[in-house]
């Protein structure tokens, strides 16, 4: 790993923050990771965070604090100029030449986990290929909406469709519930206008296991199934811890 210097910092809730930092890093797709760590008591921990940047802009990362964690608690008492130690390649799948081609593109996240779908967003490399781009950023607060103001811009534009989702709070414009049970009872269907179906559709899914467990147990029973290189399918999914 190679040192990394902090250049700004951004909070956006009460432990919930990002870094951009100065970095050499080689050239990456967006969707990627890298490995993040510091040295404490003479041994390196190390944890993985994706990339929230397009590869010719600042290394991004988005960040939740973990009560008890081992790095974490540590990273969000870091600042502009302080030092990090981060992996120089970035890696992983969870990228969009790995999704195949469809009418609509899902991009499903929960918490950190928009932090991918932001880099490639941000890149623009690849989006031509969809009609459609249906970005669901789930939290419990509305205040965990990081990135918020940047993705309501981006649907301003006509990029995408931006859905705010909160399972705690309910607000005008908020898809309200856990992803599952709104995809489950046609809620998000119904609040973005679009059909989420095996024939024109490929669902991207980030961030808590169990959105994601359920999320997949719930397209299952639309006949939607997981993508691989051998075997196209309907879903791709990037699980957080």
């Amino acid at each position: 790993m190679v040192p990394a210097k902090i250049l700004d910092r951004t909070d956006w809730a009460p432990g919930l923050w990002s870094f951009r930092i100065q970095a050499d890093i080689d050239n990456y797709l967006p969707g990627r990771f890298v490995n993040i760590g510091l040295k404490q008591d003479g041994e390196l921990v190390k944890r993985s965070y994706s990339l929230g940047s397009a590869p010719d802009a600042p290394p991004e990362l988005y960040l939740v604090r973990v009560e008890g964690g081992a790095l974490t608690p540590r990273l969000h008492d870091l600042g502009a100029g302080d030092e990090v130690l981060v992996s120089p390649r970035a890696a992983g799948f969870f990228t969009l030449d790995e999704v195949p081609d469809a009418r609509d593109l899902w991009m499903l996240a929960t918490g950190t986990g928009i932090a991918p779908y932001l880099a490639m967003l941000r890149a623009g490399d690849g989006l031509e290929r969809f009609e459609r781009i249906v970005v669901v950023h789930g939290v419990r607060h509305l205040a965990d909406l990081g990135y918020r103001a940047e993705l309501e811009a981006m649907a301003a534009a006509g990029t995408l469709t931006y859905v705010p989702a909160s399972t705690r709070e309910n607000a005008e414009g908020v898809l309200h519930g856990r992803l599952p049970d709104r995809i489950a009872d046609g809620g998000l269907e119904a609040h973005v206008g679009v059909e989420l179906s095996p024939a024109h559709s490929h669902v991207m899914l980030c961030g808590n296991p169990g959105m994601i467990d359920g999320t997949v147990t719930t397209l299952k029973e639309r006949e939607m199934t997981k993508h691989r290189r051998r075997r196209p399918g309907h879903i791709s999914f990037e699980k957080y811890w």
